[in-house]
């Protein structure tokens, strides 16, 4: 793949890939990371090369990115979790604050972060996602990684 003209289903064969999973809206957390593990394997990341965290929140998801990813144990990283609106300001800190420090850490490190963490007023709208979000992440992290690659 060049970095000039991109293939339209990234080939993950050979990349290590870590996924940091909320346990916080754990039905809807835990069908983002099943999708985002088939993804993978459908992209031909081997399961050996996939690393799984789970961590408490979508707070805590940038601290485990950035741990990964400093490990350089992996080429690329994916973010899963989901915040969901409540009737407190608490929603808006949390969003702004994991999509903040996911960016931070892809900033920082030159590590691809596919941001997967779903932000949405209501349980209707997880639950319509929960299935395609992860594997959407899941395929950004690795085409960015190939991308890197190529461009080094």
């Amino acid at each position: 793949m060049s970095a000039s003209s991109p293939s339209l289903v990234p080939d993950g064969r050979g990349l290590r890939v870590g996924v940091v999973c909320s346990r916080f809206n754990d039905t809807v957390c835990s069908a983002l990371l099943d999708d985002c593990r088939q993804r993978l394997t459908a992209l031909g990341v081997a399961g050996a090369d996939i690393t799984e965290v789970r961590v408490p929140g979508a707070l805590e998801i940038p601290l485990a990115l950035l741990t990964l990813a400093q490990s350089r144990r992996v080429d690329a990283l994916v973010a899963l979790g989901a915040v969901i609106r409540g009737e407190t300001y608490h929603f808006e800190v949390v969003s702004d604050a994991s999509a903040a420090g996911v960016l931070q850490v892809q900033m920082q490190t030159g590590m691809p972060v596919a941001n997967g963490i779903l932000t949405v007023d209501t349980d209707a709208q997880a639950e319509a996602r929960m299935h395609s979000k992860g594997g959407e992440a899941a395929a950004a992290a690795v085409e960015m990684a190939v991308l890197l690659r190529s461009l080094r």
